[in-house]
């Protein structure tokens, strides 16, 4: 016969309600308490039933992630696999299994999260993405459904907990740092405009331009997905320009390298001739070549921060909405630190 609940509470002195409390990490056992009581499970070879005791508790104890299209399409920028990596961190040590979505279209992806509402299969859900009048975001809402959004919501700020980076800060003190070495040619490549972290960056580019009296010229702001073509379409169109720019601000690491690709088979130097500056500090932007100066969001962190948000919102039912701002820092390499002659 297997070790029972009943043999762990024996051996650690405590009776079986306790430790069916540590089981659920109850606030109401001390921490050391539960140090004493899980070391026994271990040394006693005992694993509590999981389904069993979500049975009884009505939970699943799985968190859904939400992406901002299919799967196959997001995970081709590694700022997905990096987020996901931090909220696996996080619920792995909080015993929550994960659920993504699937789904081709928006409307695919929002019957996933129905049904994942509806049919129990999640206690709280992750948004890794925050764009404008999005139906996923009004459907939880009126579920009154325990949910994060990563990146900062387009309305209902005061109903929705959410995590971010000061986007707009970052975007304008970039640009700063290329006017400060003499350039006034200066080009910003985004994402798609609904989402918001777009409009965070493209509003301090805009106002860096605007308070430093350069003007803002309308061909030097492109928009597309934020994928490696996207870059690559932004360098056809910038450098087709009668003046085409000498600095990049480019919304995303991806974006940046297929920049940097078409830069590189047109023959222009990065950054003696065009100096380029994005955002995510992926790994590959220290493999990049040059190597490229990116602003560090700390994704990881991001996708951490998630997490701890969306389990203290289920296990608290705190309807209250919190907002945490993770810092960034500028990591200056190869791709901006030319100075444009002036």
């Amino acid at each position: 016969m297997g070790v029972t609940i009943n043999d762990v509470a024996k051996a650690a002195g405590v009776a079986p309600s306790t430790v069916s409390r540590v089981i659920s990490d109850s606030s109401l056992i001390s921490d050391r308490t539960k140090r004493k009581v899980k070391r026994i499970m271990e040394d006693l070879g005992y694993h509590p039933n999981i389904n069993a005791r979500n049975l009884a508790n009505q939970t699943s104890q799985t968190l859904g992630i939400v992406m901002p299209s299919s799967a196959s399409k997001s995970f081709q920028n590694p700022f997905f696999p990096e987020v996901i990596r931090g909220i696996s961190s996080t619920a792995h040590m909080k015993d929550y299994s994960l659920l993504i979505s699937t789904g081709e279209t928006e409307e695919q992806i929002l019957e996933a999260v129905e049904k994942m509402v509806m049919g129990k299969r999640v206690d709280g859900i992750i948004l890794l993405y925050s764009r404008e009048n999005d139906p996923i975001i009004q459907y939880l809402l009126k579920q009154e459904f325990p949910f994060v959004l990563v990146g900062k919501p387009y309305q209902h700020v005061e109903r929705i907990t959410y995590i971010d980076n000061d986007n707009y800060g970052a975007a304008r003190e970039v640009t700063n740092t290329f006017i400060r070495k003499g350039h006034q040619k200066i080009a910003f490549v985004g994402g798609s405009r609904d989402f918001l972290v777009t409009q965070e960056r493209l509003s301090g580019y805009c106002d860096a331009m605007k308070l430093s009296g350069l003007p803002l010229n309308e061909g030097y702001i492109f928009h597309d997905d934020f994928l490696l073509e996207s870059g690559k379409a932004s360098i056809d169109h910038l450098m087709r320009l009668e003046e085409p720019p000498t600095a990049i601000v480019a919304a995303d690491d991806i974006i940046a390298l297929g920049i940097l690709s078409s830069l590189a088979d047109l023959g222009k130097q990065v950054p003696e001739q065009v100096s380029v500056i994005s955002f995510n500090n992926l790994v590959l932007a220290e493999l990049a070549t040059p190597r490229l100066s990116s602003v560090d969001v700390n994704i990881f962190q991001l996708g951490n921060e998630a997490t701890k948000l969306v389990i203290d919102r289920i296990q608290s039912n705190d309807t209250h909405s919190k907002s945490v701002i993770v810092p960034y820092r500028i990591v200056e390499r190869q791709s901006s630190l030319e100075e444009q002659a002036k």
